[in-house]
Order: structure tokens, then C-alpha cells, then sequence
């Protein structure tokens, strides 16, 4: 398909390309509120959190 966008075009023209080239909204950023809930969790987040973030500071033997 080829849509010609002549110089000095008027708004309603340019929208109504941009309709034809973009017919699906465009997925933005991540649903977070599509997993809410379901991860269960035996510990506290924080707990979680601090033992990840201190996971490379241990040392081994």
C-alpha cells in the first residue's frame, strides 16, 4: 500500500492516513494490573526484596 502525503495537507487529510497506517492502538508500557493478584507469597515483599538485593554481596565458602 502507498499513501502520498502532499505538502500542505490539511488536518483532517493526515488523520485520515495515520487511520489507514495505524489500525491498531499501540500497545504502551506493562499491564501490571494484568498479574495482580496471582503470584502468592509465603514472605513478606520487603524480605524478598532485601535477600535479592543482598544476594551478591554474600560470601562463599
Amino acid at each position: 500500500m502507498v499513501l502520498i502525503l502532499k505538502k500542505g495537507a490539511s488536518k483532517e487529510e493526515i488523520r485520515a492516513i495515520e487511520q489507514k497506517i495505524y489500525k491498531k492502538a499501540p500497545v504502551t508500557g506493562f499491564d501490571a494490573k494484568k498479574y495482580n493478584g496471582i503470584i502468592s507469597l509465603n514472605e513478606k515483599a520487603a524480605a524478598i526484596q532485601t535477600k535479592l538485593r543482598n544476594e551478591w554481596e554474600r560470601e562463599f565458602s
